[in-house]
């Protein structure tokens, strides 16, 4: 045959490549790369508004950039985490460790089940070796088995030579890690399609039914079936803050938040009380129910010319600054000459600046005050596009009260009255509340998760700190030697064998 001669290597074909592939994808190089492409791939997802939690913000991304969000929404960038492209790293990702983890499991069973190898022919030739002299009357084979059993190692004997090996729990910690790995997965796969998280603000007195409309925004797993909520409500009876009066640098600050509850079921109309605090949810048959946020809601009543009532209510306020300097919307869409919306501002501790601004020197309620911007006009109220009741657009009103208008902002103190501009009526501040930002959650993989994730921590400590080690002892003409040999760098593995020889050799 021809030295020139050139050979053609067979064909892979399908079946060749798709072992291939499967051993790519099974690899725990594949799974880490994976795994950190998933975290990558979730950060769109904090970017950008998602259609699940605020399609609101989504619809006002395409207002305000109609290209640009074309080819993000082409993309899926506002359905991050129910995109295709997100689905498939995560189906990816499961697929590759329990592919990876499977195999090694069967041999890891395998290894458990079958006896420790045989003593190599050549002990001088492992990384730790001694050879020593044997007491008289003592079989250093014998004496090496019994204190080898001692700590644990799986010892058989051959003849003249005895084989151990200790440290399966170190494979076992890393299975159990990553099969722990597995179970998140899975947990914030199904917890995630059938949780949900709502919001709901609520003044003092006010009463959440746990039902669709009774939350101000949802945010629903894929699985979730509205069927299943809860038949509950929850009234804030009290809302309470503690101050800060003892340190004079820090005189304000707050100290502690309490909103005190009543919770109801069919089963009990009467209700049980309950505190929610800032970390300290309500457990509500499941839901947990958070303290997000607080404010003052003032109660306000406009009536018109005649003297009815055109509004009348608490108000939620939105908080400013650290003293409660809170801005309001009012908007009064019936029963006036024409429609009026209102830019409130609420001082619970207002004083005068020398500029004439007010402000508040102090979060708690003691000299109150509301200054009201007053605009008329078109409300936007029919034109069936969702309006933000925190917001109020100016496009089409003319304000006809506050800076920059003939008529100075409407001011009234609590309990008093005041006119509006143009003879459209007055406006009573009658009372305060305070408010409550509620988040009620549901996701029956949160526990699982934990579970979980404490099993994989406490899995792959066991396996960081527990050596898999082989070590044998060898009767020879003059004496006896000890080897051992480990899987990873192992520190200790000389002293191991130092100090086995010394035992045998003590007698």
């Amino acid at each position: 045959m021809s030295s020139s001669q050139l050979y053609e290597a067979p064909e892979i074909g399908l079946t060749g490549w798709s072992r291939w592939i499967w051993r790519q994808l099974t690899s725990m190089r594949t799974a880490l790369i994976l795994l950190l492409l998933l975290a990558a791939a979730s950060v769109p997802g904090s970017i950008y508004p998602q259609r699940s939690a605020d399609p609101n913000g989504v619809a006002k991304y395409f207002d305000e950039n109609a290209q640009l969000a074309e080819v993000l929404d082409f993309f899926q960038l506002f359905d991050v985490y129910t995109s295709i492209w997100f689905s498939a790293i995560y189906i990816l990702l499961f697929t590759s460790l329990v592919g990876c983890v499977l195999p090694r499991t069967k041999i890891h069973f395998e290894a458990l089940k079958a006896e420790p190898v045989q003593t190599p022919t050549n002990l001088s030739r492992m990384p730790v070796f001694e050879s020593a002299t044997a007491p008289k009357g003592i079989d250093p084979v014998e004496k090496g088995m019994q204190i080898l059993q001692k700590q644990r190692y799986r010892v058989i004997r051959r003849g003249d030579s005895i084989s151990a090996e200790k440290g399966y729990l170190r494979e076992t910690g890393n299975l159990v890690f990553h099969f722990s790995l597995v179970g998140v997965l899975i947990a914030i796969g199904i917890g995630g399609g059938l949780s949900f998280s709502g919001q709901r603000v609520l003044a003092e007195g006010d009463t959440f039914v746990n039902n669709l409309a009774g939350f101000d925004s949802l945010s629903p797993g894929t699985f979730f079936n509205p069927d299943n909520l809860s038949p509950i409500s929850v009234t804030l009876d009290k809302f309470e803050v503690d101050y800060d009066f003892a340190n004079e640098t820090n005189i304000g600050a707050p100290l502690d938040f309490r909103a005190t509850v009543t919770v109801r079921s069919p089963e009990d109309q009467v209700g049980k009380t309950a505190l929610v605090r800032v970390n300290d949810p309500l457990d509500a048959t499941g839901a947990s129910v958070y303290l997000t946020g607080h404010g003052y809601a003032p109660q306000v009543t406009i009536r018109d010319a005649n003297g009815d009532i055109s509004y009348s209510g608490a108000t939620v306020f939105l908080p400013q600054d650290s003293n409660m300097t809170s801005i309001g919307i009012i908007k009064v869409p019936d029963n006036l000459p024409e429609q009026i919306g209102i830019v409130a501002f609420f001082y619970p501790s207002v004083i005068e600046l020398a500029s004439g601004a007010y402000t508040s020197i102090f979060p708690g309620v003691i000299d109150p005050l509301v200054s009201l911007n007053v605009y008329t006009g078109d409300l936007g109220l029919d034109s069936g596009i969702p309006l933000n009741v925190y917001a109020l657009d100016t496009d089409r009103l003319t304000q006809v009260a506050g800076r920059g208008t003939p008529n100075p902002a409407v001011e009234v103190k609590l309990g008093e009255t005041a006119d509006l501009p143009n003879g459209l009526g007055t406006v009573t501040f009658d009372g305060i509340k305070r408010y409550a930002s509620l988040d009620i959650a549901y996701n029956p993989g949160q526990f699982w998760v934990l579970i979980f994730s404490l099993l994989a921590l406490g899995a792959v400590t066991v396996s960081l700190v527990t050596p898999r080690r082989r070590v044998w002892v060898k009767a020879t003409a003059g004496g006896f030697e000890v080897a051992a040999l480990s899987k990873r760098d192992d520190p200790k593995l000389e002293e191991v064998v130092r100090e086995l020889t010394k035992a045998i050799r003590n007698g």
